[in-house]
């Protein structure tokens, strides 16, 4: 199988999407197929070393093409492509079985127009919640979320099917009109976060009187709320570490002077940092699904997360760790005293979640996604040829022309 994938996000980029992007990729030439990713460019300078699947003389490259690329005003880790005939050249000259539209917003409504002109199908996969973005990066204006919602809908009422990371994400996508949505969750490496990979001296080094360590991996961003952890910085007998970094950390180190940041982290030495935690908090109340949970879980350490969006799929309540109410900093203290002060209940929810994710393999994940493939081809394949372009909201094809998607005044994150 010819498989384009479009993704507004990729390495050496570190994010939900880039990761997914990138297992997913591995996982079609682990099975024979040949994918073409394109993405935007990264700045300028950037390393970017050759995506290759495999080692030594056995090793694959996985192609890509970068589309020149601008940063997010305000947040220049983000990159937003500049339109560019370079990508109906790379998807037809690629000659795909069907397009592959990761987080589609802005490349990604570009990639769905080219699908449709190609007559090839397109999988939409649902990772971010731009809506809710829209919301945190605007103030609260309505008009950002609702706008941020029409493009959604445009982009997703085009596609064969909508793949959602979570069961609230799949709610809320047909709830604002979105049609065909399927749940399509993400894979966790439980080799490479294990709790074999705690630390003892690097806990010794963060929490010199032996405070619990608590802990944030991810972005520093304000849809983050990573600031909700100011009430547990002030609690005594416990030692707040930040991994991550982002336009927002130059205000949560000033506003959080008691807890430790470590800035970026990857590979064996994210590994060694969550697995060295003793309790995981994850601060975010707009996930769609919440990777790092799921890391946090594979490396045997008890969770605390917003009862809100992709945890409510992934936390189980006073089993693996602790839901509280979203947006409640007050709330995110009371659940690290708790844990804080029962260590016995710690290593029971570590031990619990470590259990929980241990089959939820990126090759289980990558084989559902392929049987996703198989039936989109399925049904593209039996329907008349005039007819082999986007499905319309009500089920009956449409005529082949490239889906209308709303130009925005100002493209948001995605």
């Amino acid at each position: 199988m010819r498989v384009v994938i479009v993704t507004e996000s990729f390495p050496p980029e570190v994010n939900g999407v880039a990761h997914s992007v990138l297992r997913t990729a591995e996982h079609l030439v682990r099975r024979g197929h040949q994918p073409l990713v394109v993405t935007p460019a990264p700045a300028r300078g950037a390393q970017c070393p050759p995506q290759t699947f495999g080692t030594g003389a056995e090793a694959e490259r996985i192609p890509v093409v970068r589309i020149p690329s601008m940063p997010l005003p305000g947040y220049p880790q983000v990159r937003i492509a500049l339109p560019s005939r370079r990508l109906a050249a790379a998807v037809a000259g690629h000659r795909p079985d069907i397009v592959h539209l990761a987080s589609p917003f802005v490349l990604g409504a570009r990639g769905m127009q080219v699908a449709a002109r190609l007559g090839v199908p397109a999988v939409a996969v649902y990772q971010t919640d731009l809506a809710g973005y829209a919301h945190a990066y605007r103030a609260g204006r309505g008009l950002g979320e609702a706008t941020a919602w029409r493009r959604i809908r445009a982009v997703h009422r085009a596609a064969a099917r909508t793949l959602a990371p979570s069961t609230p994400a799949a709610q809320d996508l047909t709830a604002h009109g979105v049609p065909r949505v399927q749940l399509w969750p993400r894979g966790v490496d439980s080799v490479r976060f294990h709790p074999r990979h705690r630390d003892e001296a690097l806990h010794r080094a963060l929490a010199p009187g032996g405070e619990v360590l608590v802990g944030y991996v991810g972005r520093l961003a304000p849809e983050k709320r990573v600031d909700l952890l100011a009430a547990a910085c002030a609690l005594p007998g416990v030692r707040v570490v930040v991994v991550g970094d982002g336009p927002s950390a130059p205000g949560l180190k000033a506003s959080m002077p008691g807890a430790v940041f470590l800035g970026r982290r990857t590979g064996e030495e994210l590994a060694r940092c969550f697995a060295t935690l003793d309790v995981f908090v994850h601060t975010g109340p707009l996930e769609t699904f919440c990777q790092t949970i799921q890391e946090a879980m594979a490396s045997g350490v008890p969770v605390i997360g917003p009862a809100a969006g992709g945890p409510l799929d992934l936390v189980a309540h006073h089993r693996t760790g602790l839901l509280v109410p979203p947006r409640d900093g007050a709330a995110v203290a009371r659940a690290v005293a708790e844990l804080a002060a029962a260590p016995a209940r710690r290593a029971a929810y570590g031990k619990a979640g470590r259990a929980e994710v241990t089959a939820r393999t990126w090759e289980a994940v990558g084989d559902l996604l392929l049987r996703h493939y198989d039936e989109v081809l399925a049904v593209h394949r039996r329907l008349p040829l005039r007819a082999a372009s986007p499905v319309s909201e009500s089920g009956q094809a449409s005529a082949p022309t490239a889906p209308v998607v709303p130009v925005l005044p100002e493209e948001l994150p995605a």
